[in-house]
């Protein structure tokens, strides 16, 4: 056993190294490096094992659409929570792309589990990175074209048929007080009762509020981005279009920050202005403020010009970067591209954002497996979850370890799909070059990862 002034121990063979400050003198700091590199690998030589933490261990997984089920299993089948759903990835970075809403019959539990997770990983080392898609935006902003009956019903109280009848109440006595906009109305609102509860069961009170800004989920969603770059390789919902290539990440993030903020404004207007009731959905929002001002404009009472430039900033909300069919949480060119088109495509955004591989979901891959595209370098990682929904469809993961090596995995098998080592960690057989249809697959039974991550558990694996 020996000590050095300098701050250094060695200590069983094992060498810790504490950086020296600026201003010590350069011997001092060249004789501790040299120490450090000598003791440290006589140690790694003498143990024959590869560093504790591995780097870059990270976990995307695709649309969800309310399937908590096959969500939990893949995510115990990649390693990252226990039987009991918490945390179990280590410091593995788990990277979902968005779409956790609508369709399916659980969407509050992928949410609340979702937002567990995001609390239990970093007490380990993890992360969750959780980003916007376009059933998110939709339901932030009224869309609920795909909020099932089932969906509603989860937010349902004791409560829920009294709040529903005052809801119609106060809905009878706005249409009563603005029956020049009902005229001008392109399609006419509910007028019976019957017909109003049809289209409000129980809980969709409670879901709208939800989703607001200071709701239970309405207030989480707003904290996320829509697209994030993590170790080399940048993940999104739908994609970068071309027209969109010449926007830097924060930027984009900002745009879809803005935007939402936009909405939240113009909504609170309106309802202050009387002109919508809260619980209007964005089609009905929509239609009434274009009946809104036709009747201004038709009114013999002078219009207000502040108030109708407001109205029609509202309608503009079609060429927002969240809601355009161009846009990051729309985008489907990655899918349908020929590869000759993508590979042109993707080589600019690449280099624009500096990164090696792009990942999205939003286009269900009808084969049920991770596709990979243009030259290696996009993974299309949306696999149908849903499988009620989709037929053929299955829950995957994409597990990145080290940055370099992406295997697609299923509940059933596992997919190499680039090993630039060209051994199956597995199996150790040689394995078809990145996205060749026959890559290798075996059935695993899935473990508690250790403290480096899952591809530490897969390293260890194939000692």
């Amino acid at each position: 056993m020996f000590s050095f002034k300098c701050g250094h121990l060695a200590n069983g063979g094992e060498v810790r190294k504490a950086i020296p400050p600026r201003d010590r003198v350069s011997y001092c700091a060249g004789v501790l490096i040299l120490l450090a590199l000598v003791l440290g690998g006589a140690a790694r030589a003498g143990s024959g094992k590869p560093p504790a933490d591995p780097p870059g261990a990270v976990v995307a997984i695709g649309d969800v659409h309310g399937d908590f089920d096959d969500f939990v299993s893949i995510l115990q089948r990649a390693g990252l929570i226990d039987q009991q759903n918490h945390w179990s990835g280590g410091k593995t970075t788990l990277v979902q792309v968005g779409d956790q809403l609508d369709r399916g019959p659980k969407p509050r539990q992928v949410l609340d589990l979702m937002m567990s997770l995001e609390k239990e990983a970093p007490q380990s080392g993890g992360r969750v990175v959780s980003l916007l898609g376009n059933h998110e935006m939709m339901n932030i902003m009224g869309d609920l074209r795909y909020v099932t009956m089932e969906n509603y019903l989860s937010y349902a109280a004791s409560n829920s048929e009294e709040r529903r009848k005052n809801a119609f109440q106060e809905y009878i006595k706005w249409r009563g007080s603005h029956l020049a906009l009902v005229t001008e109305l392109a399609q006419p609102m509910e007028l019976t009762e019957a017909e109003w509860m049809a289209r409000h069961p129980p809980g969709f009170i409670e879901q709208r509020e939800a989703f607001n800004p200071d709701g239970q989920y309405g207030k989480w969603l707003r904290e996320h981005p829509a697209v994030a770059e993590v170790g080399g390789v940048l993940y999104l919902h739908g994609g970068i279009s071309p027209s969109m290539a010449h926007a830097k990440l924060d930027t984009i993030n900002n745009h879809v920050r803005d935007e939402i903020k936009a909405f939240d404004s113009a909504k609170e207007y309106l309802q202050k202005q009387k002109v919508i009731l809260p619980f209007f959905n964005l089609q009905e929002m929509t239609a009434v403020v274009q009946a809104e001002l036709v009747a201004e404009r038709k009114s013999r009472v002078p219009a207000d010009e502040q108030s109708q430039a407001r109205l029609i900033q509202f309608l503009g909300y079609g060429d927002w970067v969240s809601v355009k069919t161009d846009g990051p949480l729309w985008f489907r060119g990655y899918d349908q591209w020929s590869e000759e088109e993508g590979t042109a495509q993707i080589g600019k955004v690449l280099e624009t954002y500096k990164v090696d591989h792009i990942a999205v979901g939003h286009t269900v891959q009808k084969s049920g497996r991770v596709r990979v595209r243009f030259g290696n370098k996009v993974f299309l990682i949306d696999t149908g979850m849903l499988s009620s929904y989709y037929p053929g469809g299955r829950a995957s993961a994409l597990e990145i370890c080290g940055g370099t090596k992406f295997t697609a995995k299923y509940m059933d098998q596992q997919e190499v799909l680039i090993d630039p080592a060209g051994i199956s960690p597995i199996n150790r057989n040689p394995v078809a070059a990145a996205g060749a249809a026959g890559g290798a697959k075996s059935p695993e039974t899935p473990a508690a990862p250790p403290a480096g991550g899952v591809c530490a558990a897969t390293a260890a694996a194939a000692q």
